[in-house]
């Protein structure tokens, strides 16, 4: 059986898609056996593919925008859809169905200061229409760290990616009170990147019907199955987190079963790198991504 790493860079129920081609046995149907990991924090996993670690990486095309930024031609290519949306939500201390963005003005809120999340942070704002300048935005380090920090009582409000926050409810320590990916809109949000000799071997080929089966799986497939498979891989989070999590991804419509990286999420992508002044033009699609 041959064997393929696949790499994360970030490692969240948000990514379910690609966790799922293995909890849920896709991949060894496909004749695949597959180890994993996960990107030492400030390192792109993009580098595993460069180096021949891992064959298949979680990333996103904004990784593209700052190479050819920087004048450089991307070995990779981007050549599936992960989230066709943004999978953060913000948390309360207090429970408010009744939330508006506005309330984030003159408040302390822990903001995830990744170089992607910030930039649809800021964008998400600009669409809520309210001034990110009148935010007290904190930066608590990394996700573990800002978890900690408002569980230790820092910050009115965080944002996180699920299920964080769901755990953080759970606990009785914050309450959902919003998601940025209905704010923001559709867009690519994050994909799956490979080498492109790699994808047109033996084996990319059987990792893509394995994920296009996974896809699907996402689609029709009740989150609590879909919880239950993935639990192992999530030894600090309840079961009927994860499921709660997996189905507000779910009902959000950040998991639709074509896989393709369309022009539309492509080019909502450039539009939010624009805003954010991350990119000087608008690079083509080819530059980045590849179809299958």
């Amino acid at each position: 059986m041959a064997k393929i790493h696949l790499q994360f860079t970030l490692f969240s129920a948000f990514y379910s898609p690609l966790i799922s081609t293995m909890t849920g046995n896709f991949l060894v149907a496909e004749g695949l056996d597959y180890e994993w990991s996960v990107a030492e924090p400030g390192v792109s996993a993009l580098n595993a593919l460069e180096d021949g670690t891992a064959q298949v990486v979680q990333s996103t095309i904004s990784q593209g925008f700052t190479s050819l930024e920087n004048g450089q031609q991307p070995a990779a290519r981007h050549f599936a859809l992960i989230n066709n949306m943004d999978g953060f939500f913000i948390s309360g201390r207090d429970a408010d169905n009744d939330f508006d963005w506005s309330s984030l003005e003159g408040a302390d809120v822990l903001v995830h200061h990744g170089g992607q999340p910030m930039t649809m942070f800021k964008y998400a704002c600009h669409k809520a229409g309210i001034d990110i300048s009148k935010i007290n935005i904190i930066d608590a380090g990394n996700a573990k760290e800002m978890d900690a920090a408002y569980r230790q009582g820092r910050g009115q409000y965080i944002h996180q990616q699920g299920p964080a926050p769901q755990q953080l409810e759970a606990d009785g320590v914050g309450h959902v009170v919003a998601a940025l990916g209905p704010v923001v809109g559709p867009c690519a949000f994050s994909s799956l990147a490979a080498v492109p000799v790699w994808l047109q071997s033996d084996d990319g080929q059987a990792f893509c019907r394995a994920y296009a089966r996974t896809r699907h799986y996402m689609a029709t497939t009740p989150a609590a199955e879909i919880a239950a498979a993935e639990k192992p891989l999530f030894p600090q989070i309840d079961e009927t987190v994860l499921a709660q999590c997996i189905r507000a991804y779910q009902q959000m419509g950040c998991w639709p079963e074509e896989m393709t990286i369309t022009d539309a999420g492509y080019d909502a992508m450039l539009d939010i790198f624009a805003f954010d002044g991350k990119i000087s033009r608008r690079h083509l699609y080819d530059a980045i991504c590849i179809g299958t």
